[in-house]
């Protein structure tokens, strides 16, 4: 028990330490992650679209 406690002790300090991002940080982090996700979804779409075609020509 007395290490379970120390544990929780010693992470709480560490969590003191810890610089949190700002809601700037945040929002244009986010932003990012959705434009390029939005990005390689378009690119997978035309890829996927150009392999299946190429199958169809070779398989027909």
């Amino acid at each position: 028990m007395q290490k379970i406690i120390e544990f929780i002790r010693i992470s709480w300090l560490e969590l003191k330490k810890v610089t949190w991002p700002g809601k700037k940080e945040i929002l244009a982090s986010t932003l990012i992650v959705i434009i390029l996700s939005l990005i390689l979804m378009i690119y997978i779409g035309i890829v996927d679209f150009i392999l299946a075609k190429l199958v169809k020509i070779i398989f027909k």
